[in-house]
This record gives C-alpha cells, sequence and structure tokens, in this order.
C-alpha cells in the first residue's frame, strides 16, 4: 500500500459519526468512478490541472485518460521504463472526494449506506442508525502492488485467516476470510505495476473483480460487490512480444493507453528540473540541464540501444544530480562555489554512464556526449563558429595573439584560478546572457559558463585541448 500526498490542503473531517447524524446531514452515496468523473469534470471547468506533476502527456496521454475516466473504464497504461506511468496513476487519487464514510472498523471500507461484507451488515442490521461512522482521507484510498512471479491469489484477493479460525469461529463462516490487497482498496483506486509479470493462473483471480467486481475465496460462496478502480501498467515488449497477459482479462479493461517519453527538449528541461533533487546540492547552470536533456535524447534515438527497452527519463534525472553532486564534492576538496559545470560539460563521464544504462559502447557514447554539448553550444552562440565567445574567454589576446592564449580547466581545478587565468572579461552581454551571465553572478557560475564556452569552442574546432587526466587545457 502506499499512501499519496494531496495537492490540497486536507482539511478537517466531516462531524458526523453515526449513520443518523450521517443521513441528517444531506450526504449522498457514489460509487468510485462517479465520484472521479464528477470531480475532474468540476475541475476541467474550473481550469484546474488534474493530473499534477505530470510533464509532456497535455495533448496525448492525457486526453485518452481523460475520456477512459469519464467512460468509467478500467485502464492499462502501456509504456516503456521511466515513462512517467506509476507517477501518472498515483495523481488519480487527488480525483476522489477528501473526505468519505465508511462503517467503523471494516477491512474493505464498506460504505454506511451499503454495507458490503458479512460483519457490516449485521453490524447495520443489530444498530440502525445507531452504526458507527469513520471518515476516510482520499490520501489513503490509493493501493499499490507491484506484480511479481510469487505474488499469489491470497495477496491480492485474500485467503482463510488461521487466526480467526483458533478463535473459534467455523470454516463456513466469512468472517474468518483475511482480505487481500483489492478489496481492502474498495471504494479507492488500485494499481497493478508491470501486469505481465503476474502468472497467468493468478490473472485468472482477477477477472471476476474486473467484470462482475466481486471476488471469490477458496471456493466460498461469497460475492463480495467492490466499488474500484483498477489501473494496471505494462511495458508494451511484454505485453505484446510475450502475450503474459491473458486474453480474457485484457479483454475487460475498456482502455489502453500509450504513453511515450518527453517529446521536445522544453519538455526533458522541464522534467529534469521539476524531479531532481538538487535544490540543496548546488547550483545547476541552465546550460549544463540542456547538454544533459540533449544528450539523453540522442541516447534514446541511437540505433545501438534497443528501442524496446528505451532509456528511462530516470537516466536524465540521475545524470542532473550526479553533476550537482560532482560540485559538492569539488567544493569540498578545492573550495569555491557549490555550482555544477565542471565535468558536467566534459565528454567521458556522461558518456561511460550512457554506456552502462543505454548499452552505448566506447566511441558512440563519448560522440553522442559531445554532439550534445556542441548542439548546446552552437544553440547559445551568436555565430555558429563562435568568434563571440573566443573573444570573451581570451579578451587581452589580440586575433594574430589568440594562438599562445592557454586556460587549464578541470574537475579540481578551483573556480578563481580558471579565472584568472581567463584574464579580465568584459561586461554582460549578448553571448554572456546566452550562458545565464547576466553581471553578478558568482564565481562558480562565471567559471562553469567560461568551461561550457571552452569545450563548445573545442568541439566547434576554434579550440584545441590536451586531456591529461582530470585536467585538461585548452587552446589554439
Amino acid at each position: 500500500m502506499v499512501q499519496q500526498h494531496s495537492h490540497h490542503p486536507r482539511t478537517s473531517q466531516p462531524a458526523p459519526a453515526t449513520l443518523g447524524e450521517l443521513r441528517a446531514s444531506g450526504h449522498t452515496y457514489r460509487g468510485v468512478k462517479e465520484e472521479i468523473r464528477d470531480n475532474l469534470l468540476a475541475m476541467m471547468r474550473a481550469g484546474e490541472d488534474p493530473f499534477p506533476g505530470i510533464v509532456g502527456f497535455g495533448q496525448t496521454v492525457l486526453p485518452h485518460l481523460e475520456r477512459a475516466l469519464i467512460a468509467g473504464h478500467d485502464i492499462i497504461l502501456l509504456g516503456e521504463r521511466g515513462q512517467g506511468k506509476t507517477r501518472l496513476i498515483r495523481t488519480l487519487a487527488g480525483l476522489l472526494d477528501e473526505w468519505t464514510p465508511t462503517v467503523a472498523g471494516c477491512e474493505i471500507n464498506d460504505h454506511p449506506y451499503q454495507p458490503a461484507c458479512a460483519r457490516c451488515r449485521r453490524l447495520a442490521a443489530e444498530m440502525g442508525d445507531d452504526l458507527p461512522v469513520s471518515w476516510w482521507h482520499r490520501d489513503d484510498r490509493y493501493g499499490e502492488k507491484l506484480a511479481t512471479p510469487d505474488t499469489s491469489v491470497g495477496d491480492l484477493i485474500g485467503d482463510i485467516d488461521p487466526v480467526k479460525v483458533a478463535e473459534g469461529r467455523t470454516l463456513g463462516d466469512p468472517e474468518t476470510i483475511h482480505f487481500g490487497l483489492v478489496p481492502r482498496t474498495n471504494r479507492g483506486v488500485f494499481s497493478l505495476n508491470e501486469m505481465p509479470d503476474l502468472a497467468e493462473r493468478i490473472q485468472v483471480s482477477m477477472l471476476n473483480v474486473l467484470e462482475e467486481r466481486d471476488i471469490g475465496i477458496r471456493g466460498y460462496a461469497l460475492r463480495l460487490p467492490l466499488d474500484l478502480l483498477l489501473v494496471a501498467s505494462a511495458n508494451p515488449e511484454d505485453y505484446t512480444n510475450r502475450g503474459r497477459i491473458i486474453t480474457p482479462l485484457k479483454d475487460r479493461f475498456g482502455a489502453e493507453i500509450r504513453t511515450h517519453y518527453p517529446m521536445t527538449l522544453t519538455d526533458e528541461l522541464t522534467l529534469i528540473r521539476q524531479e531532481a533533487n538538487i535544490s540543496t546540492a548546488a547550483e545547476l547552470p541552465d546550460h549544463l540541464v540542456e547538454v544533459i536533456a540533449r544528450f539523453t535524447r540522442g541516447v534514446r534515438e541511437s540505433p545501438a540501444v534497443d528501442a524496446r527497452s528505451g532509456v528511462s527519463a530516470r537516466f536524465a534525472i540521475a545524470a542532473a544530480e550526479s553533476a550537482a553532486a560532482s560540485a559538492v564534492r569539488r567544493s569540498a576538496l578545492a573550495g569555491g562555489d557549490r555550482n555544477a559545470g565542471r565535468p558536467g560539460v566534459r565528454p567521458a563521464r556522461r558518456g561511460q554512464h550512457a554506456a552502462r544504462q543505454g548499452r552505448v559502447r566506447g566511441q558512440r557514447g563519448r560522440a553522442r556526449g559531445g554532439g550534445a554539448r556542441r548542439d548546446c553550444c552552437a544553440g547559445r552562440s551568436p555565430t555558429r563558429s563562435g568568434p563571440g565567445w573566443a573573444a570573451w574567454i581570451f579578451p587581452a589576446c589580440s586575433p594574430s595573439s589568440r594562438t599562445a592564449a592557454r586556460s587549464r580547466s578541470g574537475e579540481l581545478v578551483p573556480a578563481t584560478d580558471l579565472l584568472q587565468r581567463v584574464g579580465e572579461r568584459p561586461g554582460p552581454g549578448q553571448d554572456h546572457g546566452r550562458l545565464g551571465m547576466e553581471g553578478g553572478e558568482s564565481f562558480g557560475h562565471a567559471a562553469a559558463a567560461v568551461e561550457f564556452a571552452l569545450e563548445g569552442l573545442y568541439l566547434m574546432r576554434r579550440l584545441s585541448k590536451d586531456t591529461d587526466g582530470g585536467t585538461s587545457v585548452y587552446g589554439t
């Protein structure tokens, strides 16, 4: 079970504490799918975002999802790893009512107006309007299970509870049942991640849940109507090529929606900034985030990468966090500002990391890293060949004497040392604004921009570069 956190502030729970008080308050019963549909339409009319934190799906995935929810369908999300399927599913809990009443102490959260389990029906008959009511917040109405080959019917649906039998109940008593995750999420949203990994005999147990909305446990003649939205996720390779989801189960899902990786560079940048945990580590310049995003997209498009597996969005997020961590390490060892940029604009580490994750080998990985930085440099340079940057980095040298200019850079080269070697820089201008240099920036930020420009000039064949271990010397 995964607890969700609503993007809205939590209000105090309603006052009714008994069935009689609940009726007097004017409360009306709605099923989960009706609840989600009404709240989704209300948010759409109010111009609110029903799926906060979801990037790049606005014109592709979300319209299909909205139609499925309005139609009241159970859903399968198909997509490669790291496309945000689970993140999207978890936002669905935000479409539920903030508070909903349940019979106090009920294991499957029966509504007081419509008790379903044997215990709640017995209590309702005995107590009438004095039936105790408790309130259930939407953050707790989301259940999630990662499907694995060892998942059992008891995990999902339920089994006989030997403790209850030992207490004196007979095996024929429905109250001896220990309910599984699915019934315990009754009147909520249940997510079954990586559904093809579920053994076929276990998938059979889900057939009645999806169609007849009831369950059966160890031969019990038990009809337990469930009220829930079931959402599953799957990788298309498992779903289509291996045929791991049985046909009757596929047929019972009302909607099948394909997800995708960010389709534009802007979406990739937004996702990295949103998800990377770097706020307390170091400052990450925009040009470095762009290099990471471009490199990630380049690896995804590479023929050397297995397209059926994909390159997870977590790759770019982890790369950004690693660049920030590198800056913190450098600050501890060499002093200076905690500003990322070295070695984040260098080819080796990022290429080697992609080689492990995306199966890009040797020169191919390094070439893609260099191409990402070159494209980013070209986009931020006023001219393709970069003469403006050359004049900015070596302002004290005339064009004829620039060949003698040298600048030493490296992971542990302090920012002040790099800037002293470059010399006095001209004031802010168009070239500097493209690198976030608007004046008043820190030494670390200035050094990161200088090293990025040095690497860009090298990739555009305006400078030479000699590398020895972790140190590089740029010149012409």
